[in-house]
């Protein structure tokens, strides 16, 4: 009998109840059901701008006729390419009212990708802001509606008319004069239509989100209802607080990822939070937020905790308002959270960093590390009512306690399937000789015995240089502890000996400059904790590293640049 039977995790999970109720719900009737719970608290606040649950949820009726109104039915899939906004979140909520179903995109998106969005998801409509109108009509087909918000009309009284004079309001094109429906007009135009009466059921496709898959390649991810309104549930039990409902929470993970969508929006709004939407991330506006707006809860990817280290403005700021830190999305190296927990001490707050592990598979987290047992470089045991199994790679053969392999996940929030790709959705969902469906995730990690879980890195991520297994999380690892770096990646360059050669980009620690004499003192810092054959070759100074859409570190890139950089000097 393997640990994923036995559960040895429940043993850690304090007051957190090891099964929950999931209610037999849509997304919108769960969320409508705490609107009329705490009708006059805030749901969000977008500049300064408060919308409380009563008025959300007329908002969302609203759409929801408006959008009725213009054709759009159940089962019909409408893209929203919208940054942290009220029209984005007015939008998902009312096609999930009306059982449509949102098609989650980044607004940065380039016109060819929206174009293949747009077209395996067959939009009968897409909504963006007014400054990415040119790029999407280029690419919308005929019959795809092309919806059309403004921030400005979001904004407050008297920012609202400054708006246009701003650097950004400037930067604006002038929109033509058709070929697309005002947000706010299609809103009016549906004020006395009726809503449907079937909603939809919490098994029911509730969103599309994309991810690369185990394989790489970019698929739709179709989460249920059910999915969403788990992870809600099951994160607010793993947390410990017991309840959220007038806690804040700073909602600056993107809309059209698991992790901002599931915890940053879903998760406070069923748990009668209030969101805090950011459109736009920048070390500033996040150090003005912490100081002007308090919030409670920050779930976020590491390189948004990097960004505390570097907010000068937060010096002599008492951050005793944090109640919950919760990284995800990327793996969070050790010394970083070290150095993280560091400044939130010294800043007045007694909560660390916690960490948590997931996939868009699964919507977003599906583990967390207890509040009061963390390990070190364990990223937690499983929420309720999800189990986890290390296997054997390209097997369904559980291994042994602290043996590394492929980690699977089973539970509520596992999707239902790659959208119209039966032959991935097959090699990725997969059902076990204990008769359960697990989610094998293409990661690598193990479990000790007690259940928590221990990641190590994608499985493509792995490096071989002169035969040997190198992880370049491990090595990052490394490097993050030494003092006077505040952030690496390590990638493998292509070469003919080895395989790979070991290259680090290293980003110092404010007011520390990269020479020289700095490169030869980390070169010997690494020989000390590094074995010889996993030793970078190379490092490179960086003022910063380049992310993805969603924050992450960008290794890709880094490993594109070099090799292109080896195959040019060839």
């Amino acid at each position: 009998m393997g640990l994923s039977a036995t559960a040895p995790w429940l043993a850690y999970y304090g007051n957190t109840p090891a099964s929950l109720d999931y209610p037999q719900k849509t997304m919108y009737q769960l969320l409508a059901q705490t609107a009329r719970q705490y009708p006059t608290s805030i749901a969000y606040s977008f500049m300064g701008k408060e919308t409380s649950y009563s008025a959300f949820l007329k908002r969302i009726d609203a759409a929801a006729k408006g959008l009725t109104a213009m054709g759009i039915t159940r089962g019909d899939k409408v893209t929203i390419c919208m940054p942290n906004s009220p029209q984005a979140l007015d939008c998902f909520y009312a096609l999930n009212r009306i059982g449509a179903i949102p098609n989650m995109i980044h607004p940065l998106s380039a016109a060819q990708e929206i174009a293949f969005y747009l077209d395996v998801s067959h939009s009968k409509a897409i909504l963006t802001l007014d400054q990415f109108y040119e790029k999407v009509a280029q690419v919308a087909p005929a019959e795809c509606t092309v919806l059309i918000a403004k921030i400005k009309d979001e904004l407050p009284v008297p920012l609202n008319l400054l708006y246009p004079m701003t650097k950004g309001g400037r930067a604006i094109p002038k929109l033509p004069e058709s070929g697309y429906k005002l947000w706010k007009d299609m809103v009016a135009a549906g004020k006395n239509t009726t809503l449907p009466s079937d909603t939809g059921k919490a098994n029911d496709c509730g969103a599309i989100l994309y991810s690369g898959g185990t394989t790489g390649t970019t698929k739709g991810i179709m989460l249920s209802n059910l999915n969403f309104n788990a992870l809600g549930l099951q994160t607010i039990a793993a947390s410990g607080f017991g309840s959220v409902a007038g806690m804040k929470m700073l909602s600056v993970m993107p809309v059209f990822h698991g992790f901002g969508l599931g915890i940053g929006i879903h998760t406070a709004l069923i748990g009668g939070a209030t969101c805090i939407l950011v459109p736009q991330f920048t070390v500033q506006t996040y150090a003005n937020i912490l100081k002007k707006q308090k919030p409670n809860i920050i779930p976020g990817v590491p390189t948004l905790f990097e960004a505390l280290l570097r907010a000068e403005s937060l010096e002599g700021v008492d951050l005793s308002f944090l109640k919950g830190i919760f990284s995800g999305g990327d793996s969070l190296p050790v010394e970083l959270k070290k150095k993280v927990d560091t400044f939130l001490k010294e800043h007045g707050c007694n909560e660390q960093i916690r960490e948590g592990y997931g996939t868009t598979e699964c919507v977003t987290a599906s583990c967390l590390t207890p509040k009061d047992y963390a390990r070190s470089g364990s990223i937690g045991v499983p929420f309720p009512d999800t189990f986890y199994k290390v296997v054997t790679p390209g097997t369904t053969d559980e291994v042994e306690p602290n043996i590394e392999g492929e980690i699977c996940i089973s539970g509520p929030t596992v999707m239902l399937g790659y959208m119209d790709n039966p032959e991935e959705t097959a090699h990725t969902l997969r059902r076990h000789g204990d008769g359960r469906i697990w989610l094998h995730t293409g990661d690598l990690g193990y479990m000790d015995k007690d259940g928590f879980i221990y990641f190590r890195l994608r499985i493509k991520r792995m490096l071989v240089t002169s035969g040997y297994n190198v992880y370049p999380s491990q090595l990052e690892n490394i490097i993050d502890g030494h003092e006077k770096v505040l952030l690496s990646c390590v990638i493998g360059i292509k070469d003919a000996y080895r395989g790979h050669k070991i290259k680090a980009f290293i980003v110092p620690m404010p007011g520390i400059e990269p020479t020289e004499e700095l490169k030869q003192e980390l070169l010997q810092y690494c020989s000390q904790h590094i074995a010889k054959y996993a030793m970078p070759r190379e490092i490179e100074f960086r003022t910063e590293l380049p992310k993805t859409l969603v924050g992450k570190v960008a290794y890709r890139v880094l490993e594109e640049e070099a090799n292109a950089q080896l195959e040019g000097n060839a």
